[in-house]
C-alpha cells in the first residue's frame, strides 16, 4: 500500500499537505514504469523555477528515462516555493526514495481542496486495474 498521508493523481503524482505547503513527487509505480527497475535509466528531470504559479493539473516539468518521457502534473494549485535541486543531478534519489528524499517541488497552496484527488486506496484500485 502506498502512503496514506498523501493524495494521488491517476498520472502517478502525489501531494503531501503540511500546513500551507504541498510537497509533490511521483510514485514508486511511476519510477518503475520509467526505469523498469534500473535506477540508472532515469536520465533527466526538468523542474520549474521558484515563484512559478501553477493551476490544478498543470504540467510543471518532465522526467525522462532512456525509454520514455513523462510530464509532471501538479495535484493542487499554488506557487512553487522550493525545488529539490538535488534530484536534478542525482535522479537515483527519486528511484531509491520517491516518498521522502525524492520529492520534486514544494508549493504554497492556493487551496486545499483534495476532493478530486485519489486516496491511497483509490490509487491502488487504479493500479490493480492496469495490471
Amino acid at each position: 500500500m502506498r502512503p496514506d498521508d498523501r493524495h494521488y493523481l491517476s498520472s502517478h503524482e502525489w501531494i503531501k499537505i503540511s500546513g500551507e505547503t504541498g510537497i509533490i513527487g511521483i510514485t514508486d509505480f511511476a519510477v518503475e514504469e520509467l526505469s523498469s527497475g534500473n535506477e540508472g535509466d532515469l536520465v533527466y528531470c526538468d523542474l520549474p523555477e521558484v515563484g512559478r504559479v501553477l493551476e490544478n493539473g498543470e504540467t510543471f516539468g518532465e522526467i525522462e528515462s532512456v525509454k520514455a518521457v513523462a510530464d509532471l502534473n501538479t495535484p493542487l494549485a499554488g506557487e512553487v516555493s522550493e525545488v529539490n535541486t538535488a534530484i536534478e543531478d542525482h535522479l537515483e534519489i527519486v528511484a531509491e526514495d520517491p516518498w521522502e528524499r525524492g520529492w520534486m517541488i514544494k508549493i504554497k497552496l492556493s487551496n486545499k481542496d483534495t476532493g478530486k484527488l485519489l486516496s491511497a486506496a483509490a490509487y491502488e484500485e487504479i493500479l490493480a486495474k492496469q495490471s
